[in-house]
């Protein structure tokens, strides 16, 4: 214990006996400690990891790591923070597996998603085994792993990138949240390069104003280091907060965009259902590219694919091949088809500027009109409540507002705050989710798009304190069956 205990500085040093206590295992959750475990005490939002020491000492801890004195029969360190001494602890123990990976990081309100499976599927491509870690779950190579939060702990992160390189993998691809960036949750993850994707109005609930939502993501870049050793920013040069974030990182710059001077910019774009081609500039390179994937946003999101690939050592025609086999991400502007005569799309879109996009895509190959459900979440950001309310009936020809995850929060009070200052005449409130989504796929005619928008990917819905089975495409899979028959 005396060899992992030295990367910290300013801790009482170890009684003689203890210094060659084994550790075995790393631990920050009681339940999962086994003989052999240095358990550290994290205090969360809702639990004290302090108040579970004594049971992790009775299933095996040997030692733990605290920010008070605490009455165990086992060495207690005592550390100012203890989520800070955990990341430094296991990026220690596991041998600095970030160091031994290309890590590329990915920051933004939207499209970190996409461009991660974009990016995952471009190394692919290129011939490489990769890890991923995102909103959806993890992946080491072709093994998948759930994952609850968007950016895992540091301990979890440490663990994963451990066995990504146990595993061989050669490049991790991860999503960033501000979250995690605030929280320390990456700490000691060394990255080879950072992409921002674009800032909008979320999260102000936690971070408070964009100010600091905006110093959160640029944690990122800052953390790129102080030295010209390779290391590369790739930035939305489109985005107003790109100047910014350029000031904040000593490491390259590349910059990607449509509408200002860029390295990697997109021009020449047609939309239409059945796709988006545009053509590829990279660093005075061109190519004509066919995605299969829909939108302005996802133009955004394959050049900063591209821009991070190409600074990576991929070539043009790798490039090109992986974003036209790209075909979709999971709840990401996802079609549900039965063979009906109309459209139905599922997305996650649960901001403004998301939900904005959606609807703004579907308008450049909607034939007939576009129908929306939307909702939003309980016990997050209320602010963006009534803007979503106003994109939506700006966009749609019908409106279903309706339940998202309500959480602790009365639904009904929910809805009035997206409904303030409507016109009750441009929509229509449905509580149940379910029901929602059924009389929206049942007023559609021939032609028509259904846009189901908030949840996207999610299997569940949060209902007081507790999470249902609610799949958005099944729900709408049934109602489309129910239709059809």
């Amino acid at each position: 214990m005396n060899e992992l205990l030295r990367v910290l500085r300013g801790i009482t040093p170890l009684k003689k006996e203890h210094q060659s206590i084994e550790i075995a295992h790393l631990e920050m959750d009681s339940r999962l400690v086994k003989q052999g475990t240095l358990f550290f005490c994290i205090n969360g939002y809702t639990v004290d990891g302090h108040d579970f020491a004594k049971q992790a000492v009775e299933k095996g801890a040997v030692a733990v790591v605290a920010e008070r004195p605490l009455a165990l029969d086992v060495p207690v360190v005592i550390v100012r923070d203890t989520k800070r001494a955990m990341a430094r602890l296991a990026s220690h123990f596991y041998g600095e597996p970030t160091k031994r990976l290309q890590l590329i990081g990915v920051t933004g309100t939207n499209g970190k998603t996409s461009v991660t499976h974009i990016l995952d599927t471009m190394f692919r491509e290129a011939g490489q085994k990769t890890g991923l870690i995102g909103t959806l779950y993890t992946k080491i190579g072709d093994e998948t792993i759930e994952t609850r939060n968007t950016t895992p702990e540091s301990l979890v992160l440490q663990q994963r990138f451990a066995s990504m390189v146990n595993k061989q993998v050669e490049t991790a691809v991860m999503e960033v949240s501000s979250h995690a960036l605030h929280l320390g949750r990456v700490r000691g993850c060394d990255y080879d390069i950072a992409v921002f994707t674009n800032l909008t109005p979320d999260h102000i609930d936690y971070h408070e104003t964009m100010e600091r939502y905006l110093y959160a993501k640029s944690l990122l870049f800052s953390q790129l280091g102080n030295t010209y050793d390779g290391k590369t920013a790739v930035i939305n040069s489109d985005d107003p907060a790109s100047d910014r974030l350029i000031q904040m990182t000593t490491a390259d710059v590349v910059t990607y965009g449509i509408k200002k001077q860029a390295d990697v910019y997109g021009e020449n774009i047609k939309v239409s259902a059945a796709g988006t081609r545009f053509t590829l500039h990279v660093f005075g390179e061109k190519t004509d590219v066919q995605l299969k994937l829909i939108g302005l946003f996802n133009v955004y999101n394959a050049l900063a694919a591209a821009a991070s690939a190409y600074v990576s050592g991929l070539s043009l025609s790798t490039i090109k091949a992986s974003l036209e086999k790209v075909t979709g991400v999971a709840g990401r502007f996802e079609p549900v088809d039965e063979g009906q005569d109309f459209t139905v799309i599922v997305d996650y879109a649960h901001t403004p500027d998301s939900l904005e996009n959606v609807l703004q895509t579907v308008q450049d190959f909607a034939d007939n009109d576009i129908h929306v459900v939307v909702g939003c979440g309980g016990d997050r950001d209320a602010t963006k409540r009534p803007v979503m309310g106003r994109i939506a009936v700006q966009y749609a020809d019908r409106t279903i507002f309706t339940s998202d995850n309500p959480r602790t929060e009365d639904p009904d009070a929910i809805l009035a705050d997206i409904t303030e200052g409507l016109d009750p005449d441009q929509y229509t409130v449905i509580v149940d989710r379910k029901t929602a989504i059924e009389q929206a796929i049942a007023a559609a005619n021939t032609g028509d798009i259904v846009v189901i928008a908030g949840k996207g990917h999610e299997t569940y819905q949060e209902i007081g304190r507790q999470r249902i089975h609610f799949d958005d495409r099944e729900v709408a899979r049934d109602a489309l069956k129910e239709r059809i028959q």
